[in-house]
């Protein structure tokens, strides 16, 4: 029978509690003077097969555990996910795996919606110690719109900017609190005075008179001042 413990998967976002963690397991595999000739952190998207097997093969240097971490690793190549697979089956001894999972990309591409789970991770739950950790709200232009909604600046600007560096761009932003707007306004003088703000907003950005990020910010002001 396989031991779950030369196997951890973390699950989550919380990456303060994460290293919480993986700072526990240096401290019990690894004494501070050999750690750096026995620890690998490792980023799925840069890693390659033939580097992987190397770090598996090492041996550690004056201690029983190696700790190899590999980062973001739901963005691994199938080939390594493959051979993962295959590893976790049978680890070495010597080696303990912790695969770092962070569902906030794959939320965006819809693979934890309505709980369905990827199926290396469906395998790797079988074989590891899992962890789960906090999930950070999904952000969207109707949490923005809330934020508005009750006249909370503050709040509603730190939304605005967490969508923008997330990657929403601005024209869905104000699409969004559009599609909003009509759906939840029923007086007719209110929405257009914000239909005005709105396409003022559109007008600044798409003629380049303000910064995307500044005419927003100057909307969602106006719209917490009404």
């Amino acid at each position: 029978m396989v031991k779950k413990e030369a196997v951890y998967l973390f699950i989550g976002q919380d990456s303060v509690s994460k290293a919480a963690k993986l700072k526990e397991l240096k401290a019990e595999f690894l004494p501070p003077e050999i750690e750096k000739f026995n620890f690998d952190l490792l980023y799925a998207k840069d890693l390659n097969l033939a580097v992987l097997q190397e770090r598996f093969l090492s041996l550690p240097l004056k201690t029983k555990k190696r700790i190899i971490v590999i980062k973001n690793a739901q963005d691994l190549k199938q080939e390594i996910k493959g051979f993962i697979l295959k590893y976790i089956k049978k680890p070495y001894p010597q080696i303990l795996l912790v695969l770092d999972i962070d569902t906030t990309s794959m939320y965006k591409a819809g693979a934890l919606r309505q709980g369905a789970k990827d199926e290396f991770i469906r395998e790797i739950l079988r074989y590891s110690e899992t962890l789960h950790f906090r999930e950070e709200a999904r952000l969207d232009t109707f949490s923005l719109g809330r934020q508005i909604e009750l006249k909370r600046a503050d709040y509603a600007l730190r939304v605005l900017n967490q969508l923008l560096k997330n990657g929403e761009r601005p024209e869905r932003i104000l699409g969004g609190l559009r599609y909003s707007w009509l759906k939840g306004i029923s007086s007719r003088p209110e929405l257009k005075k914000r239909i005005r703000l709105l396409l003022k907003c559109d007008l600044d950005i798409k003629t380049g008179r303000l910064k995307p990020e500044f005419a927003l910010e100057k909307l969602v002001v106006n719209l917490c001042c009404f």
